[in-house]
């Protein structure tokens, strides 16, 4: 049988090279990302409301209620003839909110992802008509309110949870990619940056500082590396540093925190008076109602600094009560969120979680003069109509995530 060998053809063929793909704009990659059709499938068991985790926000919204009656009814007879007149408002907005909650708490919180886009654009589009003349409402030298004739408010309160929303969005897209520098740093880092440095341009410290911190808090839950959000803190500290030295506004607060005995009747004259009213209370207060402070030396004790109330009618238990409320409302939030059956419901609750619990820190710093005076609301307690409705419809929305909640995280798949 003849030899039959295979012939090999030694002809140097030309080897097919790859075409080569154009690299994507990152922004344009992000926002084509973002804006497409959620396409994931989530698995979900359903059942009842998180009751725990309602009882602590109805008990915090009606202490609340009851220390802005006390706080308020010397101003309010003082400025508008009328003792009752901040509490009927309050409890309007209570009330409002409460039915809000509770709408929100049983529809599906599904709309949301799809609406996030649309939610932070129209958010940052009323953060630029405080610029408006005519819209936005300019007092005590920081234009930070819109006034739209009906309706008076402050968007960054609007902004708080839309970046919220966004970043949990981003984050849930681009779950694989957190780990690099490029999709786990930088591009949450550039929305981050967008909406602080918009609100900084209002004058608005405290609502940037809050804005920044929820916002670097989300990317730290995301997993990314802890040196480049090390970084990133250092920038905003330095950033923050220098607006506090170079801007007459923040300067002045800084050197009434540092010096308060110098200007005792300006700019130290509410922390001063706050502190009186903390020390005054004792271990179980003067009584409610029975604040010597609130008689036009603590300026409007509704507002920022009703924690000194607190302490002063209801002393160093009370202060505890509201303190263990918000620490119980953090920890039901978080466990809320651990039990979410994907990872966007999972990161609005922590974000969620995370501005109540940044602000009550925040609040309670100013009011004991640990950190210089800013305008940082108490949640729950404050007074305010449209922050009170925004909160407890945002309470609304982590309680629709916890009836899709059960015993372990059912995951999801993409």
């Amino acid at each position: 049988m003849p030899n039959v060998t295979k012939h090999q053809n030694t002809e140097n063929h030309p080897v097919r090279q790859p075409i080569p793909q154009p690299k994507q704009n990152l922004f344009l990659e992000v926002l084509n990302t973002l804006l497409s059709p959620d396409r994931s499938t989530v698995y979900r068991i359903r059942g009842g409301v998180d009751r725990p985790f309602f009882i602590i926000v109805v008990l915090l919204t009606c202490y609340g209620s009851i220390m802005v009656a006390s706080a308020s009814y010397v101003f309010s007879l003082s400025e508008m003839g009328d003792s009752f007149y901040f509490i009927k408002k309050q409890l309007l907005w209570a009330t409002i909110g409460i039915i809000a909650m509770l709408v929100m708490s049983v529809v599906d919180y599904g709309f949301l992802k799809k609406a996030t886009p649309a939610i932070f654009a129209v958010s940052y589009l009323l953060l630029l008509c405080v610029f408006i003349p005519g819209i936005g409402v300019t007092n005590k030298g920081a234009t930070r309110w819109v006034d739209f004739k009906i309706v008076q408010f402050q968007p960054s309160d609007v902004m708080k949870f839309a970046l919220v929303l966004m970043m949990a969005l981003y984050i849930s897209k681009f779950e694989r990619k957190t780990k690099t520098f490029k999709y786990g740093i930088l591009a949450p880092a550039c929305i981050v940056v967008l909406v602080c440095g918009t609100v900084a341009l209002e004058k608005h410290m405290s609502a940037t500082i809050i804005l920044f911190i929820i916002g670097a808090g989300m990317i730290f839950i995301a997993g990314a590396d802890m040196r480049w959000v090390g970084g990133i803190g250092a920038s905003f500290a330095a950033a923050a540093a220098g607006l506090v030295l170079f801007t007459d506004y923040t300067k002045a607060r800084v050197d009434a925190w540092l010096h308060p005995e110098n200007d005792t009747t300006g700019g130290a004259w509410q922390p001063y008076q706050s502190l009186l009213a903390i020390g005054s209370g004792g271990f179980f207060g003067v009584g409610l109602g029975n604040s010597y402070q609130k008689h036009l030396w603590l300026p409007e004790p509704q507002n920022d600094f009703i924690f000194a109330i607190v302490c002063e009618e209801l002393g160093f238990v009370g202060a505890m009560v509201l303190i263990t409320l918000f620490l119980l409302l953090i920890w039901r939030g978080f466990l809320i969120s651990t039990k979410a059956p994907d990872t966007f419901s999972a990161l609005v609750v922590m974000g969620l979680t995370l501005k109540v619990g940044i602000q009550a820190v925040l609040n309670i710093a100013v009011v004991t003069t640990t950190i210089p005076t800013t305008g940082i609301a108490l949640p729950f307690f404050s007074y305010g109509g449209t922050a009170l409705v925004m909160q407890l419809a945002e309470m609304g929305i982590i309680l629709s995530i916890s009836r899709f909640s059960s015993g372990e995280r059912t995951g999801f798949q993409q």
